[in-house]
């Protein structure tokens, strides 16, 4: 698959690089894995040579032996001779980019934790000697969440504070999976768009996988993601075990359990059998893999939450290969292919509201969207957009087809949701319906 979107971030690594003409510059990028951080950086820099480092887990001297080779082919110019240490590397480039400015990038920054701790201090004391003389365009790239949080986050932590500017490389948004899907297949339906959505969530690997893998509609895709050697059937344990450690067992539980519905913390721990408050704060703060949901205008922070799993693709994932594994074990693909297919109604009605929620955010039309329940669960509105700056409120009901919307039974429930919260008084109130024939 060629290379889409980005425009946005490309135009802030490039004019990041021209400023540290003139003055460093520290970029720290974050995403998580699959989302196409590497390939987004040899897009931006693909007009000049610029230095990567990726920090593979080895002997931090055969790690310096691959870099001074990297600085030698890229820079032109001969290097140290030899180094065991990467300060030693790093001091040397930022001693160079005192005469001339070049972009150094560090890929999978995170895993020093894993080579030599000692790094972080070590580059700590490095940039705050060059940083003032210095024209180096350094960006620093890491999918493990949480250690780069660690990294940049904690007070306590040396780099914290040193970065100059943060970039969080998120999926492609609805428009760009249109036109990744107007230009694989010219005649795709409203359904193979929304399997698209519903398989990948936007993660540019994992719609790349499907397109050259030509996977373009639904049973197609259920097919390439269920099959012998499929990278899909190990994504969520690749991706989160490092994150959780040797907790990963309840944590997985818990993403299991708010994949298939149970999204309040009582209906989890009726399942998980013990509190899990402690793990809900983690997933939601620490790895940001879970949000805590509540209406709008909720005046209690701890009462009506439900909680929900921001990636998509996790929530596919744990939905059917996390919970039936041992179906994977037997290899029995053709069995769990089949079940995807028979709850795929289900559970694709319930991404098609998080596809229109980004349509409506990628609109910029709105100053807050969110959703609105009683605390009894008899009455739901599935997104409400508001527009404060024109006193303009629209509610919505999304389903997969349009005749099962009812506007009438919206207005009804939008009428319960004015009087329990007396919002909207003054504003201009429109209703609408959004189905798969709106995508």
């Amino acid at each position: 698959m060629r290379f889409y979107d980005r425009e946005q971030e490309i135009a802030f690594l490039r004019e990041t690089r021209d400023t540290a003409k003139k003055v460093a510059r520290f970029t720290v990028m974050t995403g998580r894995r699959r989302i196409g951080k590497t390939t987004l950086i040899r897009e931006a820099y693909k007009d000049e040579p610029f230095v990567y480092f990726f920090v593979a887990r080895k002997a931090e001297s055969d790690l310096c032996e691959v870099y001074l080779e990297e600085i030698s082919e890229k820079l032109g110019i001969p290097t140290l001779g030899s180094s065991r240490h990467f300060s030693d590397i790093f001091r040397y480039l930022m001693q160079l980019s005192q005469t001339r400015s070049f972009t150094l990038v560090i890929d999978e920054f995170q895993d020093f934790f894993r080579v030599n701790k000692a790094v972080y201090s070590e580059m700590q004391d490095i940039w705050d000697e060059y940083e003032k003389t210095s024209k180096i365009n350094l960006v620093v790239c890491g999918s493990i969440y949480s250690l780069m949080q660690k990294i940049f986050k904690h007070k306590k932590e040396p780099l914290y504070g040193r970065n100059t500017a943060e970039l969080r490389v998120k999926p492609f948004k609805p428009s760009v999976l249109k036109q990744i899907m107007a230009d694989a297949k010219p005649d795709y339906s409203q359904e193979d768009l929304l399997a698209m959505f519903t398989f990948t969530g936007g993660v540019a690997k994992y719609v790349g996988q499907l397109v050259d893998g030509r996977a373009l509609d639904k049973d197609a895709m259920i097919r390439h993601i269920v099959s012998p050697n499929s990278t899909f059937l190990n994504e969520g344990k690749n991706n989160l075990i490092e994150e959780f450690g040797k907790d990963y067992g309840t944590y997985f539980s818990i993403l299991s359990c708010i994949a298939r519905g149970k999204n309040t913390r009582s209906e989890i721990e009726d399942v998980i059998g013990k509190e899990v408050g402690g793990y809900l704060t983690n997933l939601a703060d620490e790895y940001e893999l879970i949000s805590k949901r509540q209406p709008l205008f909720e005046k209690s922070a701890n009462k009506n939450v439900r909680y929900e799993l921001g990636d998509v693709f996790y929530s596919f994932w744990f939905r059917f290969i996390f919970k039936y594994s041992y179906i994977i074990e037997i290899e029995n693909y053709a069995k769990l292919q089949e079940i995807i297919g028979r709850d795929y109604s289900t559970f694709s009605g319930l991404m098609l509201e998080r596809y229109f929620h980004r349509v409506v955010m990628e609109s910029g039309d709105f100053t807050r969207i969110g959703r609105w329940w009683d605390r009894r669960g008899e009455n739901e509105i599935d997104m409400i957009a508001e527009d404060e700056l024109n006193d303009f409120v629209t509610f919505y009901e999304i389903k997969r087809q349009a005749d099962e919307i009812s506007i009438g039974m919206l207005k009804q429930r939008a009428e319960v949701m004015l009087q329990a919260t007396h919002e909207f008084k003054k504003y201009d109130i429109s209703y609408k319906g959004l189905s798969m024939e709106n995508m």
